[in-house]
C-alpha cells in the first residue's frame, strides 16, 4: 500500500528541479532602519559590513566559472539587508552594475530581499528600470504581538499590503518565516502561516530562530529573558508549516539556515536550534509519520517490513544516523526494516511490504 504527503501536488523534488543558479551577494544590515532582536547578520553571511566595498562584476563572474551546464536559469541575489531601505543613488548602482548581466544575456533577472514596510510606490518606481523579478520579504511573523516582541518596526498589515501590491506587478514573491521568536508558540506561528498562505506567496523560506552572538537576542538570553526551543522542537514546528503551505501549493525552498564556516565553528551561535542539514531532519520527520502510519495500516504479522522509497528519498527515510529506522524497529517490534529504492515510487511518498 502507498501513502503520500496529504494528496500534494508538488513533489518534494519539484523545487529542487526548478531553482535557478542564484548568484549571492550579501549586503548584512544594509538599508536596515534598526536592528531585529534576532539578527546579526556579519554572523550569519560571514561578511562583515564595514569592510564590504566589493566588486559585483568580479563576484558574478566567478560564480559564473562554477555555473553547470544544466543549470540555465541565472539570478543575481541582493540578500542580507533591506534592500529597498537602501540609499537611492547606492540602489541604482547596485541594480545597474547586476543589470549588465541580464543585458549580456548571462543572468536572466534580479532578486533581492527587503522589508515589507519599504515597499512602496517610490522605490517600485526606482526598480521597474531593472530586470528585477524575484523579491522576497522578510515577514517573520504575521502576529503584532510577536512583531512588537521582536523589534521588527513594522505590522503584519504592513507585509499584506506589500506582497498585494507586489503580485499586481507581476513579481514573483517569496517570503520568509521564523519559528522559535520571542512571544511565539506553536499556535500563533500556525495562524501566522495560513495568514501568508492565504496571501498566495510564489514561495516560502523557513528558518528557526537561533541566539547569535553580538546579537540582542544574545543579551536577552543571558539574562534568561529568552529560551531558544529544542531542536526536536524547531523541526516540529518547521514540519506543520510545511505541511500546511504544501496542502496550499505553496514551494517551500529553504528550512534552517544557510551553513557556513562561522556558523559551523560553533563560536557564532550561543543557542537555539542551529543544525547544519536541518532541511533534512524536517524531511526525515515527515517520512517518519508516513511510516509510521503505513506501518500501522498494513498490520505487518511478522517481524520484517520493506519500505520502498524513490533513491533519492533513502536518506530522509533513514533519517540521521537511521535514527527512523531505529524508532520504527522498537515502536513495532520489527527485526529488521529494508529500505528498497525504487523508482516507482514518486520521491513524496513510500510503500509498504509486509514480510511473513
Amino acid at each position: 500500500m502507498a501513502t503520500s504527503l496529504s494528496s500534494i501536488e508538488h513533489p518534494i523534488s519539484s523545487i529542487k528541479q526548478d531553482r535557478p543558479f542564484i548568484i549571492p551577494i550579501f549586503l548584512p544590515h544594509a538599508g536596515c532602519p534598526h536592528r531585529c532582536v534576532f539578527c546579526n547578520q556579519s554572523s550569519i553571511t560571514g561578511v562583515d559590513s564595514k569592510r564590504l566595498r566589493i566588486s559585483i562584476s568580479d563576484h558574478v563572474e566567478r560564480f559564473l566559472k562554477y555555473k553547470g551546464e544544466r543549470r540555465n536559469f541565472v539570478q543575481i541575489a541582493f540578500f542580507g539587508g533591506n534592500f529597498l531601505g537602501i540609499k537611492t543613488d547606492e540602489m541604482k548602482h547596485l541594480l545597474a552594475e547586476a543589470a549588465q548581466f541580464v543585458q549580456a544575456g548571462r543572468a536572466d533577472s534580479i532578486r533581492f530581499s527587503t522589508r515589507p514596510d519599504t515597499v512602496d510606490g517610490k522605490r517600485l518606481d526606482i526598480i521597474k528600470n531593472f530586470s528585477v523579478s524575484t523579491i522576497e520579504i522578510g515577514v517573520q511573523s504575521m502576529d503584532d504581538r510577536v512583531l512588537s516582541a521582536t523589534k521588527r518596526g513594522h505590522s503584519a498589515s504592513d507585509t499584506e499590503k506589500a506582497i498585494q501590491r507586489l503580485k499586481e506587478l507581476n513579481y514573483e514573491v517569496g517570503v520568509q518565516l521564523m519559528v522559535g521568536l520571542p512571544g511565539d508558540d506553536p499556535g500563533r506561528l500556525l495562524a501566522s502561516a495560513q495568514r501568508v498562505a492565504e496571501l498566495k506567496p510564489d514561495f516560502v523560506r523557513i528558518y528557526p530562530t537561533v541566539v547569535l552572538t553580538g546579537s540582542p537576542l544574545a543579551v536577552w538570553y543571558k539574562k534568561g529573558d529568552y529560551v531558544p526551543l529544542s531542536l526536536e522542537a524547531a523541526v516540529t514546528q518547521t514540519q506543520a508549516l510545511y505541511l500546511l503551505f504544501k496542502k496550499e501549493n505553496i514551494p517551500v525552498i529553504r528550512m534552517g539556515l544557510q551553513a557556513t564556516e562561522d556558523l559551523a565553528e560553533g563560536s557564532t551561535v550561543l543557542a537555539g536550534p542551529y543544525h547544519p542539514a536541518f532541511g533534512h531532519l524536517v524531511y526525515s520527520e515527515i517520512f517518519l509519520d508516513m511510516a509510521m502510519s503505513a506501518i500501522k495500516s498494513a498490520n505487518p504479522k511478522g517481524d520484517r517490513v520493506g519500505l520502498h522509497v524513490h533513491p533519492r528519498s533513502v536518506s530522509k527515510m533513514r533519517g540521521l544516523k537511521n535514527g527512523n529506522i531505529k524508532k520504527l524497529r522498537g515502536k513495532f517490534h520489527l527485526q529488521s526494516i529494508e529500505i528498497v529504492p525504487d523508482d516507482s515510487v514518486k520521491e513524496d511518498q513510500l510503500k509498504v511490504n509486509a514480510f511473513i
